[in-house]
Parts: structure tokens; sequence; C-alpha cells
């Protein structure tokens, strides 16, 4: 059972999506007329789906998503009346996980959030992913430089410089690319 925050500026509307969400077995977690202040409502109510039914999404919306978005990431899923390319480009730049267009049947609601579930969570495990690879480089250019370091004032080779900083950092009880970050530093302050 997922707990889904609704927001709607429409109070009818918004109760038949309450009464579809109940029917697909997820809970109403709360509905909102508007995505003002989203990211401290989405603090406070802890909702695992976000659901916004709207006409068109307005900027102001999609910039409260894309701050939500980068804070406190959640599968949003936006029903729409328009569904223009640029709506719908801008709306998933804003970290929008699912857009469905000609509004929200009750019937579509489970496979619909289903599906934005998923592919949320596909989106967070690559954003991960790139994370881990951003910081992988990120160290190796520090050993690198490190090695260069160690490889022009003592005049050492590549593997030599490479094996004097793998045993400083075991002595240390670092990994390498903190004692590469550090040798770089006391590199700056006597070189």
């Amino acid at each position: 059972m997922l707990s889904i925050l609704v927001i709607d500026e429409s109070r009818s509307r918004a109760a038949e999506i309450c009464a579809g969400l109940v029917l697909a077995g997820h809970q109403v977690a709360a509905v909102l007329s508007s995505a003002l202040d989203l990211a401290q409502q989405v603090e406070a109510i802890q909702p695992d789906v976000i659901l916004i039914e709207t006409d068109s999404p307005s900027r102001d919306t999609l910039e409260h998503l894309a701050t939500l978005n980068r804070d406190l990431p959640r599968p949003v899923i936006i029903f729409a009346q328009e569904g223009d390319a640029e709506s719908i480009r801008h709306a998933m730049k804003a970290g929008v996980a699912a857009y469905v267009v000609d509004g929200l049947e009750a019937a579509r609601l489970k496979p619909v959030i289903e599906v934005a579930v998923a592919r949320f969570e596909e989106d967070q495990a690559l954003r991960r992913e790139l994370a881990e690879a951003s910081q992988k480089l990120s160290e190796r250019k520090l050993v690198e430089r490190a090695k260069g370091i160690l490889m022009k004032s003592r005049g050492l080779g590549e593997e030599e410089a490479y094996r004097a900083l793998r045993k400083l950092a075991m002595d240390r009880g670092q990994n390498m690319a903190a004692v590469a970050r550090d040798l770089i530093a006391m590199a700056k302050v006597l070189l």
C-alpha cells in the first residue's frame, strides 16, 4: 500500500481521485489544492507518490517539482488535459515519472502508479550509478595527480609512486583518495 499525496485545484475531482486510489489499494496521505510550498508539504507528510491532476502544469508547479526532485525525490504523476510536447518535456525535466494526457480514469490509476514507481526507481538507480562513477573518476584523478607530484619531487617511477601512496594509505588507515588529497594540499604549501 502506497501513501499518495493528491494535488488538484478541484475538490470534486480530488474526491474522485481519492476514491479511485482507495479502490486501487492505496492510502491518501493528503489532498492539496496547489503545489505551493510543495517541498515543505512533502517533508511534513512523507508520501510515497505525488499525483497531480491539472489542465496543464504551470511553470511554478514545474519549478516546485524540480526543487522537490533535487531535495526530496518522489515518483510524481501528472494527469493533464493538455499534452503538448513542450509541456511534457518540461515536466520530465522537472522529474515527473509519468505524464498522462486526457485526464484521469480510476481504472487506470493502479497501472499508471506502478509504471511511475518503476520508472522512478530506475531513474534513481541510474543517478546513484552516475554519482558513484563520478566519485571514482574524481578519486582516480586525485591519485594520478599525487603520483605525478611524487614522481617529480622524489624522482620515482609511476609504479613506485603508486606503491608509496598505497603504503601511506595503509599506514594511515585511509583510502588512497584521502591520502592523495592530503599530499596535493601539502605540495601546494611546500612547492
